[in-house]
């Protein structure tokens, strides 16, 4: 028996290996594996014949409207496929064909709130688990059957607002969006929480996977007697949110290490109430996985007032200095910029420098003096905004943006932000974005960037009476809705319309439910009072006998510890709407992390209405990371022209490209089913302005070629 069963095993080991690494078939993890490599060895598409790719199935969810996305990186587990909608249901298809298994909806018909990037599994051997995230809520859904799994927190699923150590945060806003990690019987969370002034703490905490139990949990805004307390003032632990996770984690399972980054503190352009460094935002920390204890930390950038959030995972990677094996951690930037850190001890890989950075230009603001610096690898991308960076696709553009520039304060990496405007570079999505990079087991890193530049511009928050210009109802406005509708209510981004004539749209009771639920990727408003719902509503519709002398609560905004708000998220453009800066507008970039070297740079996208003018290799806005295949190939969609491409990761060359049914803002995955290697891409669009989709789509080659 023991000699059958030996020749057996040597038998399914020779057949696994002439199956193109056929144990290698399934993508289990979020971006792959849990060192978020974004890499699989399977190799049956290769660079010879990538060109030969054809679609086999398209998998339609039938329930996007005109603004959703889909953002997922989906799971594939021996034959099934595992994947989110835009209205955040869960399903699972036949991985070989796209046939449809079972679908849960959480929101049962009703309008889904926030994004979903990715789902996570879990076996014991006897019960399968998909966690996925939903809204506030965390589920268990049975893997075979699509239902939840009922001994988990409350009939399958956790309120994320629950257990967070603060109270009266019930109403705060609270979504996750990124899956999160399992070590052992945890499954450990992060959540993405409001940017604003009044929002959740952004705590990591580790439940139960069969029980929805909380575990522990790490305060990343330190409570009194914890590390890193005296880098806030006194008690910020009560009122200060932000400093979140919604990234997602890396985890080094053999030594039972979780590395996470983290965001800003909020508001995230003015720090008047979080004087200080403000541990633990902007932060990559190293946690025990078992008991949530801090291990080392390094703060990427110090009391943020540039929404620098850490907007990826960090990749595990095995580096040789000296021909002295180092396992590393490397985490990615928005402001273009890759920090390398042992994995054990968080010593710099490379030295990394604290220099001066430029002081406030606010009232009631004290930025921090220096700023880290890595001296290796180089920026992936450029780092200052100068006026030779001045778009020069035309006289015409040129001259425009020359012109806007006018006033503007820029010319340092940390410009700090102004009331006339600052001009943000790189831009406030990057740099490298939420897509993440790819890591070869050689130690080099695959990573697309943009290349934009924004304009953040600060206002006054002020409450004046009916003979000014402004009112309670504006000042509520400006507080918490100009970020994404703009101060003048015109919108701008792919999710915030115009807010022009709202009252033809909706009812008085209809728009005040919109305001406090929130919708697609709006947060609720459910901690603003009854009365502030009813004076912004006034504003809205343009209601002119609200008598705003008895509304006012603060006439000098000098007064209030955050006396700005901003208006809105603005991408600096030219008359036409192309980027201000000179091409590329976005790039492929590898990166020898072993060496600290940039090795290739490439443009990634286009405008083809700019090539047929002649106007070649401009790169293009991007969102969603890369997947890197044992053939050497690299397969990224993310770009605003919505195609679909593969590269070669020796030199950066295009080998294929194909238009997709909307843009792919995710990262693509791959995986086999019986011998034949299938790579899937969500194609939900909705961003930068292009169309939405509802698609998964697969390719594969020709069955003569497999």
């Amino acid at each position: 028996m023991k000699i059958r069963f030996l020749i057996k095993s040597l038998v399914c080991f020779i057949f696994a290996a002439c199956q193109n690494n056929d144990t290698d078939k399934n993508w289990t993890v979020y971006h792959g594996d849990k060192s978020a490599s974004h890499y699989s060895s399977i190799n049956q598409i290769n660079k010879e014949n990538v060109t030969q790719l054809e679609i086999v199935w398209e998998y339609n969810t039938g329930d996007h409207d005109e603004r959703s996305q889909i953002q997922c990186n989906p799971l594939a587990i021996d034959g099934v496929l595992y994947g989110t909608s835009p209205q955040l249901k869960l399903f699972a298809l036949n991985a070989a064909t796209g046939e449809n298994i079972w679908t849960f909806d959480p929101f049962q018909g009703k309008q889904a709130q926030g994004v979903n990037r990715g789902v996570v599994y879990w076996t014991d051997n006897e019960t399968e688990v998909i966690f996925f995230s939903a809204g506030s809520f965390l589920y268990a859904i049975n893997a075979q059957t699509g239902r939840p799994i009922m001994t988990f927190g409350t009939k399958g699923k956790i309120d994320l607002h629950d257990g967070l150590d603060r109270e009266g945060i019930e109403k705060y806003d609270i979504v996750s969006n990124s899956p999160g990690i399992i070590y052992k019987d945890l499954i450990i969370m992060g959540m993405r929480v409001s940017e604003g002034e009044v929002a959740a703490p952004g705590h990591i905490r580790a439940f139960d996977v069969r029980t929805g139990k909380r575990k522990w949990i790490f305060h990343t805004i330190p409570h009194p007697d914890e590390f890193g307390y005296e880098t806030w003032p006194a008690d910020a632990w009560k009122t200060v949110g932000g400093a979140n996770n919604w990234s997602g984690f890396s985890l080094d399972e053999q030594r039972g290490i979780v590395y996470v980054p983290t965001g800003s503190p909020s508001f995230d352009f003015h720090g008047g109430n979080r004087h200080g460094s403000n541990l633990f935002g902007n932060s990559l920390i190293a946690l025990n996985a078992e008991t949530g204890k801090r291990l080392w930390h390094f703060q990427t950038i110090h009391h943020d007032i540039w929404d620098r959030d850490l907007p990826c995972q960090p990749n595990l990677v095995t580096l040789y200095q000296d021909e002295i094996k180092v396992d590393a951690v490397a985490q990615l930037t928005k402001h273009g910029v890759v920090f390398l850190f042992n994995r054990v001890t968080g010593e710099p890989i490379f030295p990394i420098e604290e220099r001066p950075a430029p002081g406030s230009l606010l009232t009631n603001e004290e930025n921090w003096p220096t700023q880290p610096f890595p001296i290796k690898p180089p920026p992936f991308s450029r780092q200052v905004f100068t006026e030779d960076l001045i778009t020069n696709i035309s006289e015409e553009s040129h001259a425009y943006v020359k012109e806007q520039l006018k006033g503007k304060h820029y010319g340092h990496k940390f410009t700090p932000p102004s009331e006339w405007g600052t001009v943000i570079f790189p831009g406030f999505d990057g740099g490298a974005e939420y897509g993440g990079g790819a890591v070869s087991p050689k130690g080099i890193m695959y990573v697309n960037a943009n290349e934009m530049a924004w304009i953040l511009t600060m206002v006054m928050v002020k409450s004046e009476d009916k003979k000014g210009k402004i009112g309670k109802g504006r000042q509520i406005y400006m507080k918490n809705c100009a970020v994404c509708h703009k101060a003048d209510r015109k919108g701008g981004l792919e999710f915030s319309p115009s807010l022009i004539d709202i009252n033809k749209k909706y009812n008085r009771e209809g728009i005040i439910e919109y305001i406090k639920t929130g919708k697609g990727r709006m947060p609720g408003f459910r901690h603003l009072p009854e009365d502030e719902l009813n004076v912004l509503v006034d504003y809205l519709f343009d209601v002119k006998t609200v008598n705003w002398e008895n509304l006012d609560t603060k006439t000098n905004p000098t007064e209030r510890e955050i006396p700005y708000t901003f208006t809105g998220y603005n991408r600096f453009v030219d008359q036409d709407g192309y980027p201000a800066v000179k091409p590329p507008w976005g790039t492929l970039n590898a990166i020898d992390l072993n060496k600290g070297e940039l090795l290739w740079k490439v443009p990634l996208g286009e405008y083809p209405e700019l090539t047929e003018k002649g106007i070649h290799q401009t790169g293009a806005e991007n969102y969603g990371g890369p997947l890197l295949t044992g053939s050497g190939l690299i397969f990224i969609a993310a770009t605003k022209d919505e195609k679909f491409r593969a590269f070669d990761s020796e030199n950066g060359d295009l080998l294929w490209e194909t238009q997709l049914p909307a843009g792919g803002y995710t990262s693509p995955m791959t995986y086999s089913v019986d011998g034949v290697q299938y790579v899937v891409i969500a194609c939900g669009g909705g961003k930068m302005g292009t169309k939405s989709g509802d698609s998964y789509v697969a390719f594969r080659l020709p069955e003569n070629l497999n």
